[in-house]
Order: structure tokens, then sequence, then C-alpha cells
């Protein structure tokens, strides 16, 4: 029984080496709300020039009649504050052109 879970072991720790060898290449797609991720952080690195994105949060998506809204909480550092800030871009569902971005900082 033992031996089994020792080769058992050995076995896994090979399959996963393979899996992160330079021959093997592993496609990731990219989820929807990635676009304007980017967007968010550019936006915000331009509003906030002296403060450093530290973390990044997708928040969600709403739908509206015309337009959808993702949401992004993003945490910034500044000399010795941090803080949050929640982006919201807004744009037209069917053109995906931009109608508003808000931010909105928050304390935590």
């Amino acid at each position: 029984m033992r031996h089994g879970l020792v080769l058992l072991c050995m076995l896994s720790m090979c399959t996963i080496g393979n899996l992160f060898s330079s021959h093997t290449v592993i496609a990731a797609e990219q989820p929807a709300y990635a676009k304007w991720g980017k967007l968010a952080v550019s936006e915000t690195k331009e509003k906030y020039p002296n403060a450093t994105v530290v973390d990044y949060l997708h928040v969600g998506r709403k739908q509206h009649a015309n337009t959808t809204s993702e949401t992004f909480k993003l945490w910034l550092k500044a000399d010795k504050k941090e803080f949050g800030v929640f982006v919201t871009i807004t744009f037209n569902t069917a053109t995906e052109q931009i109608v508003d971005i808000t931010f909105q900082e928050t304390p935590r």
C-alpha cells in the first residue's frame, strides 16, 4: 500500500512537471471584462499619477436598456497612504462606445 502511494505521488509530480515544461503551451482565454479592466487601470493611473496600483478586482457587470456598466475596485498606494477607488465604465452595449467613466474613492 505504501509503495503504491509513493509511486502515485511520483507519477503525479512527473505529470505536473510536464505541464510546466518549456515545450508545453497552455492557452488561457481572457474574461469578457479584461478589455474594460485595462481601461480602468490606465484611466486610474492618469487620474492619480502619483499613486501605484497595488491590486485590482472586477466587481461586476450590470446590463441596462442600451448600455452596460463594468465596475472595478482598484487599490492604490501614494506615499504612505493606501485607498481604494471604484471605477465604473459605462458603454453602449451595441457599439462598445464609452458613455461615462466614474471614480469613487473608498478608505477600504
